[in-house]
């Protein structure tokens, strides 16, 4: 996560991650019906999972949205392996969205702290930087699935599917735990970047202007 914050959202939101999850959605009737599949049921379902519990114990700000870019690809890999490939496409999008817009306001914030990264030395955030706090207060809560915004309508529909589909209870478990994970590091994300006290010394004026 060294790279420059715009190639970041560039790469991690829409184009070089998801260009394997495309080839898989234009091939995805080879994935029906067959222990392919199921395979890759299997492997997307411990990715969601192994990715949120690792970005739960993350303290580098960029680091913790790229593992959610990798928990959000394994939910839309197993999606497309049940066999929904259009819902699949649909959130690849939504998620290009939302994703692109966490990682601008995190370079905002990175930039304007001395090119600091760990969330401990980051906070109150909301009253220095109102504006850039707002948007990825809104990108945070469309990850987490919150009614009404972008991540909403997928991700509800994604889970709404799972729990209509023959699928078994340790794919089941893992969908709704990862689920719940999700939500608690974007809201762990929240609080050490909004709450508190400013531990870092800076070398720019934080503001909003840029």
């Amino acid at each position: 996560m060294a790279a420059p914050t715009p190639v970041s959202a560039l790469v991690h939101s829409s184009t070089l991650v998801t260009a394997g999850v495309y080839l898989l959605i234009r091939f995805n009737i080879v994935l029906r019906s067959s222990w392919i599949g199921n395979l890759l049921l299997l492997i997307s379902g411990l990715t969601i999972f192994i990715a949120g519990l690792g970005a739960n114990y993350e303290f580098d700000l960029k680091k913790i949205i790229a593992l959610s870019t990798l928990s959000q690809l394994g939910l839309i890999i197993s999606i497309l392996s049940i066999g929904y490939y259009k819902l699949a496409f649909f959130h690849l999008l939504t998620h290009a969205l939302f994703k692109a817009l966490l990682f601008i306001c995190a370079g905002a914030i990175i930039h304007n702290i001395n090119n600091c990264q760990d969330i401990r030395l980051i906070g109150r955030l909301r009253l220095i930087i109102p504006l850039t706090s707002s948007c990825f207060n809104v990108a945070n809560l469309a990850l987490c699935g919150i009614p009404f915004l972008a991540g909403f309508y997928s991700k509800d529909l994604i889970l709404e599917i799972v729990s209509l589909s023959y699928i078994n209870i340790f794919s089941f478990f893992l969908y709704f735990f990862s689920t719940g994970l999700t939500v608690c590091y974007s809201f762990r994300l929240v609080y050490y970047t909004m709450t508190g006290d400013s531990n870092f010394s800076s070398l720019n004026i934080l503001n909003d202007e840029g």
